[in-house]
């Protein structure tokens, strides 16, 4: 009697095991697929419980979930467009628009963003995490409370935990502390991740008692990840002069600890936070100056493009070829930047 299962069925544990054979007959071994089977072998990442990451929602990890920043401030972003709506009506608006004859851009771009527009950007974020957090949430770790860890040597006011800061006083701390370290714009997008991702993991929110040690833990992480020439915690102390290094030290130590570790940022995630931060800076009526595309821009954006077609150019070849030692060339790519 030759057997009626297919090779599909006789792979599935659960169908070979609800086809039993008769007593008196013995039992006949299952057709076997003329195609090998094929190994999965399971990363890393896979081991982890996944279903579990998916239930909460932490945009620092998962690039389909919408940044806090942007949640927080949707209901007043609403209430801006309506504005903007009305204005744009009565002939009111100020944006210029793009039309078939003339193309408006700016200098701000995900690869090269504009240091100051984005510094205003994560100011902005910042403010309303501040604005909106949750009244029951956990807000003060020792480890942040200014009034524990004082960042200069004046006398921290009593009401330090209860008026919140202006977008104008968070903008400047950073522009502060960016200009002093000359960090990078790149640098301000991944402070806003690794700021998002301490609130996520440690579970607090931000207020007016402790945004400004979270500020500087996440920039001086970002700082030492990101930037090519690190800035040492005795550098902040120099800008910061009435701290330590021993207070930057276990800054940094249990801002880490706080994050699990976790400082790998990927594309996907640079780019969700780059571009909410311009939906961001476009509801609150924050834009970059436009200038009209000319033909000497038009050219050097073409140049960039074709720069940028020779750079992957360059990584394919150098990863399908293998050189050794002794010829062994560097390649060395400097991005154009607009003028």
């Amino acid at each position: 009697m030759g057997s009626t299962s297919s090779c599909c069925a006789s792979t599935s544990p659960k169908l070979r095991s609800s086809v039993r054979p008769r007593p008196e007959e013995p039992a006949e071994e299952p057709e076997r697929s003329c195609e090998e089977p094929s190994y999965h072998l399971q990363h890393i990442s896979d081991r982890e419980n996944g279903e579990d990451l998916h239930l909460e929602s932490n945009p620092s990890d998962h690039p389909r979930d919408s940044t806090l920043f942007l949640s927080k401030s949707q209901p007043e972003i609403q209430d801006k467009r309506k504005r903007l709506s009305v204005n744009h009506n009565n002939g009111i608006s100020r944006k210029r628009y793009s039309s078939c004859s003339t193309i408006y851009l700016d200098d701000n771009t995900v690869s090269q963003p504009n240091l100051k527009f984005t510094i205003k950007c994560v100011s902005l974020a910042i403010y309303y995490h501040i604005k909106n957090r949750d009244p029951d949430g956990q807000s003060l770790l020792d480890i942040f409370d200014e009034k524990l860890h004082p960042l200069s040597k004046c006398e921290v006011p009593v009401d330090y935990d209860k008026q919140n800061p202006e977008q104008r006083q968070i903008y400047r701390f950073i522009r502060t502390l960016f200009s002093s370290a000359q960090l990078t714009a790149e640098c301000a997008i991944a402070t806003l991740v690794y700021l998002e991702r301490l609130l996520t993991y440690a579970e607090i929110d931000m207020c007016p008692g402790n945004w400004k040690r979270i500020v500087l833990g996440a920039i001086l992480l970002a700082s030492k990840v990101w930037d090519d020439q690190a800035v040492w915690n005795v550098d902040y102390c120099q800008i910061l002069k009435d701290i330590t290094v021993e207070d930057m030290n276990e800054l940094e130590r249990e801002f880490l600890e706080l994050l699990q570790f976790n400082i790998n940022i990927p594309s996907s995630i640079y780019a969700k936070y780059y571009f909410d931060l311009r939906l961001l800076a476009e509801a609150n009526n924050l834009t970059d100056p436009t200038e009209a595309l000319s033909r000497d821009r038009a050219l050097t954006l073409e140049a960039m493009s074709w720069l940028y077609e020779d750079y992957k150019n360059i990584r394919k070849t150098l990863h399908r070829r293998s050189a050794s030692v002794d010829n062994l060339t560097v390649t060395t790519w400097v991005p154009a930047i607009l003028s």
